[in-house]
């Protein structure tokens, strides 16, 4: 069944209209729920940094990386998933759009089993495989076990999310992520500061109030009337259209699993510098990943925009799209960069009170800041090629910048020149800028193709 669909409360066609516009009413209710999402374990490391102390800091910053493996794997799956929705949507075939919702969320429950599973039980291996130092390695355990084990909140939640955004819709699962994230916060409170249950205490904070964002939009997504409804009486896994979603999300998730496992490298580069330089590099990355919110918001506009217009057979919309949300991801980055790099040593110290780690913070974002400029031509770059449907090129051109250009840099640096926290944390700029430089190659060779015919 196909039928022209206009946009409503919960629905946003992309295909007409001022881009610009467009673009940002798309990316600003993501930015603001983005940061909320960054809330749920930012505010754990503030709360652990002032009221538990340095160690335990350490201990959670040093765990985002492997909570990364398990989440961006997932997220290449939710992309994949986005793409096949936002063409269906695109080219208003609802009862193919109906079919891939259904086949998304049946893999999403069985992947939630999964990863708990998995990732409960690689927490000690992977801990120790960072060469985590002793002093931390009890609190993240134990913060990495009780997060594993409610993850499935936050896996639910997520594909929930995407199927909202591949539709246009980005207001509900805002106002689900600020109801939650201000539960977070007051959870965390009243774990740490109330029941002094130290570390343990804010990841029970962190998984409860993912629980709660999850049910809330499964809810949403199985009361409303809108073309996305999920039906758990439907639920099935379509072949067809398992396999066109796993040729965009799986190429996707690898990358990004690969590039967090090579960050664990990275983080075994910096714990070698002890708990202080530890607990600075994981308010650095708490920092760093506020200031990609912008460049990850419009790469994930760029992807529905450009999904949306080449399901509508709107090539020259989708090319012009791309290089405005690439323009508009870099002036925001730049005056965040700029503020940053002006208020170093004040922005961690939203984190910590201890000097030495305000110092190593600083360091790194002096050192660093200004080159995620660069990312940001990656990102959304990238986001527009999967909207094409083309997810094997960014994998390919990321791995090789992200992973293999950095550690072999790393390598060289700390062996044959100097191992001093500033080189080690300046190999992600490194990767960074030479991926800009290969992807803006690739894409302009790629111009105005689509890789990924719909079949309708």
């Amino acid at each position: 069944m196909a039928l022209h669909i206009r946009n409503t409360g919960s629905t946003r066609d992309m295909t007409g209209g001022p881009i610009v516009k467009q673009l940002l009413l798309f990316a600003m209710p993501l930015m603001l729920g983005n940061i909320f999402q960054l809330l749920y374990n930012t505010v754990d490391v503030f709360v652990v940094g002032k009221f538990v102390g340095t160690e335990a800091l350490a201990a959670v910053g040093s765990t985002t990386m492997i909570v990364n493996m398990a989440v961006f794997f997932f997220n290449g799956f939710s992309i994949g998933a986005g793409v096949v929705i936002g063409q269906y949507f695109g080219a208003s075939n609802t009862k193919r759009l109906h079919q891939a919702v259904e086949t998304t969320m049946a893999v999403t429950f069985i992947f939630c089993i999964l990863f708990t599973a998995a990732g409960y039980c690689m927490v000690e291996p992977m801990l120790r495989f960072m060469v985590t130092p002793e002093d931390v390695m009890h609190d993240a355990t134990v913060y990495l076990h009780i997060y594993f084990l409610g993850i499935a909140g936050l896996l639910v939640y997520n594909m929930g999310s995407g199927i909202l955004r591949a539709v246009g819709n980005t207001i509900m699962p805002l106002f689900f992520l600020i109801l939650t994230s201000l539960l977070n916060i007051v959870l965390d409170l009243a774990f740490v500061i109330g029941l002094h249950a130290g570390i343990a205490g804010v990841a029970y904070a962190t998984i409860l109030s993912q629980f709660i964002s999850a049910v809330l939009v499964m809810v949403l997504l199985t009361r409303t009337k809108e073309i996305y409804r999920f039906s758990w009486t439907d639920m099935r896994i379509d072949p067809e259209l398992l396999k066109m979603i796993f040729s965009v999300g799986l190429p996707a998730g690898i990358q990004s699993v690969i590039t967090a496992f090579s960050n664990v490298f990275v983080q075994a580069y910096v714990n070698v510098f002890g708990s202080a330089c530890m607990a600075g590099w994981g308010c650095y990355n708490k920092l760093d990943q506020f200031i990609m919110l912008p460049m990850q918001s419009m790469s994930m506009a760029a992807t529905t925009f450009v999904s949306q217009n080449i399901g509508a057979g709107k090539e020259e919309r989708a090319n012009e799209g791309t290089i405005k949300a690439v323009t508009l991801s870099v002036l925001v980055t730049g005056g965040i960069a700029l503020g940053l790099f002006l208020f170093a040593e004040e922005s961690v110290g939203l984190f910590t009170n201890d000097p030495a780690v305000i110092d190593f913070g600083a360091l790194f974002l002096h050192a660093n800041v200004f080159f995620l400029l660069a990312n940001c031509v990656n990102h959304v770059l990238a986001g527009a090629l999967r909207g094409r449907g083309d997810s094997r090129g960014p994998m390919i051109i990321m791995l090789f910048s992200f992973v293999a250009l950095r550690q072999t840099y790393l390598f060289i640096v700390t062996r044959f020149i100097a191992n001093t926290p500033v080189l080690v944390g300046f190999g992600y700029p490194v990767g960074w800028t030479s991926c800009m430089i290969i992807e803006l190659i690739y894409f302009f060779m790629r111009w105005g193709r689509s890789s990924f015919p719909l079949h309708r």
